[in-house]
């Protein structure tokens, strides 16, 4: 049996440039009150606990959603009651996509945020918050896969971005 293979080039949805431009809030200092968002997607949770850890007196305000899915109003609500709004984790597209139009939802309520994605994911990241106007959207990598590790391995990743993090958060300290 002979078979012909025919090259075929893969549509990329997202478009190269925004119709609209997305202001990203400064994040302030000092910092009182920070809202994690969880988006439920396994390992997130352990993600927003280790940042809640390493934060120093700042108060914390819990936000959850369903992975996969956009937040809804009193999900979104809740969520920009901090100055700043961390969100977790977009270790797959659907969960990438979802943290990252939750965050610019956010900027726009005037919420400045920063959104882990895990390494392989963060390219899509920057190019669909790109596509949406936010080219400067705040996307901190963690390493690729998160979903389905022990919470000790899961642990070890994030601790590499809290230095990060906390750069941001106490850059006037």
């Amino acid at each position: 049996m002979k078979l012909n293979l025919v090259e075929r080039g893969v549509l990329d949805p997202l478009a190269e440039s925004s119709q609209e431009s997305i202001f990203i809030n400064d994040i302030p200092s000092p910092i009182h009150h920070i809202s994690l968002f969880d988006n439920t997607k396994p390992g997130a949770d352990i993600i927003l606990n280790i940042i809640k850890a390493s934060l120093k007196s700042i108060e914390v305000i819990e936000s959850k959603k369903p992975a996969g899915a956009g937040a809804n109003k009193f999900q979104l609500e809740k969520a920009a009651e901090g100055d700043v709004s961390i969100l977790a984790l977009g270790d797959c597209g659907s969960c990438t996509t979802w943290v990252i139009l939750d965050a610019i939802r956010l900027e726009k309520k005037g919420v400045p945020t920063l959104s882990i994605c895990s390494h392989k994911f963060a390219p899509f990241a920057r190019k669909l918050a790109k596509a949406h106007g936010a080219p400067d959207l705040r996307i901190f990598e963690i390493e690729h896969p998160v979903a389905g590790l022990n919470p000790d391995k899961v642990k070890e990743k994030t601790n590499v971005i809290i230095p990060e993090i906390e750069k941001i958060f106490y850059k006037s300290d």
